[in-house]
């Protein structure tokens, strides 16, 4: 007869752009001293919030059940994740309908019987040990490294657990590293492969095709998540955006506020040649493919200009518009600074904060944004499409593609006129090539 064991698993997943470079950590905890038993934690590429949550989760049920692989339907997993989305899909409350999550969430339910695991939501301020181990896999990747549970300091952030009394954990494997070690040799056993080296968990390769491309995961010829400078499959050619600002506007020497909030200047004489300039660079066949502009008037114009020296078409995407910047709408940074200087402190520190008068947070603008970008890649894949659009929408693709944090917006320049481009390929990877480019000007 199996003695019963009983653990808790805390899991986290984290996508610095959303989708952007992401990863999940998980940690398997004994519920009757609060002790970390295991920790896993992996880089996973570019994907989303939710998909890096998924994984957290699938890696800590992994975990759990390679600890004690004798144990049967013995063993008791409760699951606690800040993730409202993941602990109500997989407690059956809430249905699973987008097509990225119903392959995870199978997953998840396949490692143990589903009447061997029980969910809670906590709080995210509970659930600090997942989350840094999740961020520590993210900067792991982003360096090109690979996540190593021997240099973590992830335990040190946890908060205080309050233990149980259930019967204790009999059998433990001693300490986190140790346990990491246990489980991934269990975990590459099970699957016919060789345990990896002591100081990675859980990088084991993934079933070809168990995660959807969807998802942003980029996999190798192997099916192992792809870090660093290691070799690439051939994707084919990537949906490039040629990213053209507006020309100028009588605005734009002022430096004034100038957004999709009331104002809709035209372009100016300097703006007007600097379009026809454009649009000579722009000149060579096969240059761009298609053009698709924001619907304010300066683009259109900029836009207009383009169209009709390569003799293409023009389409519209509402999502291109700039920000909303509400009453500031026209005014000068220092003017701002004088008439709503508490609200511009605010905006200026949170990209969650709107400008006064009900405009749109960088937040807002970032979600909108990146839809367009998943329609226009959707639509044009392996094409070089021509985005004609503003100074914010222009950042935020350039700051999504490098998983960079919202801050970034305020470290870039961008000139009226200038040409940034970003590749997309068919892993959800970018690449960012160009950004600010005004030779074609001088």
């Amino acid at each position: 007869m199996s003695v019963a064991r009983q653990v808790v698993v805390e899991a986290d997943g984290g996508s610095r752009g959303n989708p952007g470079p992401a990863g999940y950590g998980a940690v398997v905890i004994d519920p009757a001293t609060g002790e970390p038993l295991a920790e896993a934690a992996e880089y996973i590429g570019v994907a989303t919030n939710n998909v890096a949550e998924y994984r957290g989760l699938i890696a800590g049920l992994t975990a759990a059940k390679a600890l004690f692989p004798d144990a049967g339907d013995a063993l008791r997993v409760h699951v606690r994740m800040d993730s409202k989305l993941v602990v109500e899909q997989m407690s059956g409350r809430w249905k699973i309908k987008h097509p990225d999550m119903k392959p995870l969430a199978a997953r998840a339910a396949a490692v143990l019987p589903p009447s061997s695991v029980t969910y809670e939501w906590i709080p995210r301020a509970q659930n600090k040990h997942a989350d840094r181990l999740a961020n520590e896999a993210m900067d792991a990747g982003r360096d090109g490294r690979q996540w190593e549970a021997s240099a973590s300091t992830a335990a040190l952030d946890a908060p205080a657990r309050t233990v149980s009394t259930p019967p204790p954990v009999q059998g433990t494997p001693g300490d986190h590293v140790a346990g990491a070690a246990k489980a991934r040799a269990a975990l590459a056993a099970a699957r016919g492969a060789a345990a990896p080296a002591a100081d990675t968990l859980f990088p084991v390769p993934e079933t070809a095709g168990s995660v959807p491309e969807s998802a942003g995961v980029r996999p190798d010829a192997a099916g192992a998540p792809q870090v660093g400078w290691g070799p690439a499959p051939d994707l084919g050619a990537p949906a490039t955006f040629i990213l053209l600002r507006h020309g100028e506007t009588a605005l734009t020497p002022e430096k004034r506020f100038s957004g999709s909030g009331g104002t809709d200047p035209e372009l100016s004489a300097t703006g007007r040649d600097q379009a026809a300039r454009a649009a000579e660079h722009f000149a060579a066949p096969g240059t761009v493919q298609e053009i698709v502009s924001s619907p304010l008037r300066r683009c259109r114009e900029t836009a207009a200009a383009v169209a009709g020296r390569l003799g293409l078409d023009v389409r519209i995407d509402e999502g291109l518009r700039e920000t909303d910047f509400g009453a500031w709408e026209g005014l000068t940074f220092g003017e701002v600074r004088e008439r709503y200087g508490d609200d511009l402190t605010s905006w200026l520190a949170s990209p969650d904060t709107a400008p006064t008068g009900g405009g749109e947070s960088f937040a807002e603008v970032a979600e909108r944004v990146a839809a367009a970008r998943d329609r226009i890649v959707a639509r044009y894949a392996g094409r070089t499409v021509l985005l004609v659009t503003h100074v914010t929408p222009i950042k935020t693709l350039v700051r999504l593609a490098l998983g960079a944090p919202p801050e970034a917006l305020f470290r870039m320049e961008l000139s009226a006129a200038s040409i940034s481009t970003v590749a997309y390929y068919g892993d959800g990877n970018a690449s960012v090539r160009l950004l600010n480019d005004t030779s074609h000007l001088r």
